[in-house]
């Protein structure tokens, strides 16, 4: 018999980071449980989060909050849950007006997570996405950072792999993208903010487009 489950990926960004990036800031600790408080009613199988300690720290706020309803989920660490370049693009696959920029952007990026970012951004594909077997809904959450949040993205919209660029979402936003096995993912909702208050949201944002929020 075919499987009938979807898969619902819950995808977000983990919280206001401080300067240092050592963790969250008060700010962003209260993001991550405002977060967590929304979610506590899904009935999730898995929490992953990357292994830097922002997005670790997020984790450990939302799960404390999923874990008063649901105490058996487990939390995992995972690297290709972490904070890497997912795809370098070359200047032919860019539009013309914004090459520039955007090779810039990824020119300043750390050379490592260049170099390790398409494998790990490969497995990530392998582990999260795509639909599950048997008959059962699976939730799954995963705490990680602007760059893979925007991968996601952009391959469950068949997207050209250099899209991730220009892709943004803010600090303790909600991604929701499900896999059904009869027809392609559908992103559900999108940096969605609705559990923080006013203060609290589109931290996390190039300033420009903190401006220019609607």
């Amino acid at each position: 018999m075919p499987p009938t489950a979807t898969r619902y990926l819950h995808v977000v960004r983990h919280g206001e980071a401080r300067p240092d990036e050592t963790g969250l800031t008060d700010q962003g600790l209260r993001q991550a449980e405002l977060l967590g408080r929304r979610l506590r009613d899904v009935p999730f199988a898995a929490v992953h989060h990357g292994p830097l300690p922002r997005a670790a720290e997020s984790a450990r706020a939302i799960a404390a909050q999923l874990q008063e309803v649901h105490p058996d989920v487990p939390v995992y660490a995972s690297e290709p849950a972490g904070d890497y370049v997912p795809y370098v693009p070359d200047r032919t696959e860019l539009p013309p007006d914004s090459a520039d920029l955007f090779l810039r952007f990824v020119a300043g990026t750390p050379q490592e997570e260049r170099l390790r970012g398409p494998e790990l951004a490969r497995r990530a594909l392998g582990l999260f996405t795509g639909p599950v077997d048997g008959d059962t809904d699976r939730h799954e959450l995963v705490v990680t950072h602007n760059f893979l949040a925007a991968w996601l993205v952009r391959d469950a919209m068949h997207a050209p792999h250099w899209r991730w660029l220009g892709l943004n979402h803010a600090n303790a936003a909600l991604t929701v993208i499900s896999y059904p096995p009869d027809r392609p993912a559908t992103v559900l909702t999108l940096n969605d903010m609705r559990h923080l208050p006013a203060d609290l949201r589109w931290t996390g944002f190039p300033d420009e487009l903190r401006e220019a929020r609607w």
